[in-house]
């Protein structure tokens, strides 16, 4: 019914001109004026951590934890444990953890069966008593189909924004780390309000419940209330007020994303990269952009923008397995995502030959790379945890910053983020480059070509 009744205006909307509504779009957007001095960016993972650990030992009225998940792992229990010891030095301390639903009740993939993180965060409750709460968010009735993929951590009046979950890589524990981006940005107004959309759209739900406690329900007895779920976020919004940035400030707008339709950082990422005038850089950790994007991409080649694209290499993502180690299925999708980008330098071979369009891949040692986000011309800045691959696309729940710095006051720390990134990074001279898939271990082999026969890489590249 909801469908039949956004169908106008909908349809009114494709048949719109779309480069105007880009522009008209942008203009209307509402925004915090932000000090460019109150916004910071971290340069590694470690920092992260000990920032995210000296935020909270600071807090004195609240801490809000969005996360995909909080680990049963030395990085996860040393956040947990901070909380806790929070909480005993400021008894009114408010606390807040919000996990996927379903990420925390299983265990890791391809591990033995486990009831997941949700027995940590039980046995902290158990052992230190109440005061932390973890709220278990499931946006769809199964992983599958969507997890809670929101990012930021409210401190007070700080944002701490990054698309890195809390285990031990993320946090660089135990000599490996996977790279993320993390941005601290200072600001009452900004905190308030993604503090206050957590408050309204999931403590609100009945869906929403806590993980720490002796009784949890079952996924099947929560299916009317997840619905319900679904229906309020696809028509939720951050509260933002329309203010008019100051010479040294920075206009940042946060921005919500969930379903294939009516998605407003999805509509608003269409319309930065439309509006692009000269070059995009693009940082997305699995090569499997979504359709809309893709087309984006190649029109603003055919208009002569310089277009960057920073990927991990495949041995640099969370689901590489050496070819030394048992196969598991999941180790495929490194492999289907170089072919994606094979398949798009191949493609454009004639751009990447004359310097238009570069194509990085990111390597360091073992260790992983996550990273997400745009940068457009000198003054546009996307902070996402949105992998800009089609589940993110419409199945997760997605959110970001948008920065617009007209006045380019943030121009030097970008530029600085962009110059870390690339030395770790290799510029692609041709498809060939890539490892040919003769090369591929005999498992993988196998079963890209089984996927390829029956077409299902490209059901695959559309759920993962």
């Amino acid at each position: 019914m909801n469908s039949l009744m956004t169908a106008p205006g909908r349809l009114a909307r494709r048949l719109l001109p779309f480069p105007r509504r880009a522009r008209e779009l942008l203009d209307t957007l509402p925004a915090f004026s932000v000090p460019a001095d109150a916004i910071q960016g971290l340069p590694d993972p470690v920092a992260f951590r000990q920032t995210l650990l000296r935020l909270i030992g600071e807090a004195t009225r609240r801490i809000v934890i969005v996360t995909l998940y909080l680990q049963d792992d030395d990085g996860g229990r040393e956040v947990l444990e901070a909380l806790y010891a929070a909480r005993a030095r400021q008894p009114d301390l408010q606390i807040s953890v919000f996990v996927d639903w379903h990420r925390a009740r299983r265990g890791l993939i391809g591990k033995q069966k486990s009831e997941g993180n949700a027995g940590m965060y039980r046995a902290y409750a158990a052992r230190l008593g109440a005061g932390v709460n973890i709220y278990g968010v499931p946006v769809q009735n199964r992983e599958l189909f969507g997890v809670l993929h929101l990012k930021g951590f409210v401190i007070d009046d700080t944002v701490l924004y990054s698309g890195a979950s809390l285990n031990d890589v993320y946090l660089a524990r135990h000599g490996r780390y996977r790279l993320d981006r993390y941005h601290v940005l200072r600001h009452r107004g900004l905190a308030e309000a993604m503090a206050a959309f957590v408050q309204q759209h999931l403590v609100g739900s009945e869906a929403v419940r806590p993980l720490n406690v002796a009784d949890v329900p079952a996924t099947r007895t929560l299916q009317p209330a997840i619905r319900d779920l679904r229906q309020d976020l696809q028509h939720a919004a951050y509260e933002v007020p329309r203010e008019t940035p100051a010479p040294a400030d920075v206009a940042v707008t946060p921005l919500l994303g969930f379903g294939r339709t009516d998605n407003t950082l999805n509509e608003v990422l269409l319309a930065l990269l439309r509006e692009t005038r000269e070059r995009v850089i693009l940082l997305t950790p699995y090569f499997n952009l979504p359709r809309p994007v893709r087309l984006m991409l190649g029109q603003l080649l055919r208009r002569g923008c310089t277009i960057d694209i920073m990927v991990g290499d495949k041995t640099a993502s969370d689901f590489y397995i050496p070819p030394d180690q048992p196969f598991k299925t999941i180790g495929l999708l490194p492999y289907l995502y170089e072919n994606n980008l094979r398949r798009f330098a191949r493609a454009h071979r004639r751009q990447i030959d004359e310097g238009q369009l570069n194509l990085h891949l990111w390597r360091d040692g073992d260790n992983s790379y996550h990273l997400k986000g745009l940068f457009i011309d000198d003054d546009v800045a996307v902070l996402t945890g949105n992998n800009l691959n089609p589940r993110a696309w419409s199945l997760d729940l997605e959110n970001g910053l948008l920065l617009r710095d007209p006045a380019r006051l943030l121009h030097a720390s970008h530029a600085a983020e962009w110059a870390s990134l690339r030395r770790h990074a290799m510029r692609l001279s041709d498809y060939r480059s890539l490892e040919s898939p003769r090369h591929y271990p005999a498992p993988v082999r196998k079963n890209l070509k089984r996927l390829n026969r029956t077409r299902l890489d490209r059901l695959l590249n559309r759920l993962l």
